[in-house]
């Protein structure tokens, strides 16, 4: 029996055992995930553990997709570029990182639109905006990044070739593709962009799924755009993890299903 899980603080609101789990008795595979909380000053010892014990491989959420980079063997270029890790491989026991939200958000947007040459809005410069702004390079787009601190948005911008602006130009903003990457609308019924200016856009994504239909994209529906769920993002980059640790084709559908049931039980997370 092979096992996975997930690595971070807190992690019980984790929807990722959910899908995985699902995943793999939906193809007849013999292998477990589970949640493996590990407070801030135990990631040393813990990330040690999962050579000791023969953990195929774990996700990394917050607060340690960061702090994690130094403890591994190796580390991809993409996980370095965009800052952050969320994948962890045990190669026999050499740990390897990498980073699969990049893929998740660029599978997701894909899925409703061609992403080279267009123009797209970021609303945020946190670890999210980074995976984002990062898949959105790698496929052509071009960017403009709208943060509460302006100082944050250039310094991300300059990695990425972007713009960066404060948000209270929000308004100002136009393009064919809005992507939300703030905590604004979890649990709450908010929105941090205008309802007025999402008749420009054509794309409108929220990296939010608790509630799955955030006042953002009811609103963005309401104004004729195509809308993305954060459900999408997760699950893709799920799959691309389950992918990396198995070399098998992951069931997304079950793996949607999965996650989406979980939070009919009132589960949210990443």
């Amino acid at each position: 029996m092979k096992v996975f899980g997930i690595i971070g603080w807190p992690v019980s609101h984790s929807l990722s055992p959910a899908m995985h789990n699902a995943a793999f008795r939906a193809l007849g595979i013999k292998a477990v995930y589970g949640l493996l909380p590990v407070v801030p000053n135990s990631l040393k010892e813990a990330i040690s553990g999962l050579k000791a014990l023969g953990i195929e491989g774990v996700s990394v959420t917050i607060p340690h997709k960061e702090a994690v980079f130094p403890l591994l063997d190796e580390v991809s270029e993409v996980a370095r570029r965009i800052g952050a890790v969320n994948t962890i491989l045990n190669r026999g026991g050499t740990l390897y990182g990498t980073n699969t939200d990049w893929i998740g958000a660029l599978k997701a947007l894909e899925e409703k639109i061609s992403l080279k040459g267009k123009r797209a809005v970021v609303v945020g410069a946190g670890g999210s905006a980074r995976a984002v702004v990062f898949a959105l390079k790698e496929a052509g787009a071009e960017i403009f990044l709208y943060n509460r601190t302006l100082a944050r948005a250039h310094e991300l911008a300059s990695q990425f070739d972007a713009k960066a602006f404060p948000l209270d130009k929000i308004s100002q903003a136009e393009g064919d593709i809005l992507i939300q990457t703030t905590s604004v609308g979890l649990m709450e019924d908010r929105s941090v962009v205008p309802r007025e200016i999402l008749s420009r856009f054509q794309v409108v994504m929220d990296l939010v799924y608790q509630p799955l239909k955030t006042k953002l994209l009811r609103e963005a529906e309401e104004a004729g755009c195509e809308i993305i769920d954060g459900l999408s993002m997760l699950v893709y980059q799920g799959a691309e993890q389950f992918r990396l640790w198995t070399g098998v084709e992951p069931p997304l559908g079950v793996m949607r299903e999965a996650a989406e049931n979980e939070l009919r039980g009132e589960k949210h997370g990443n």
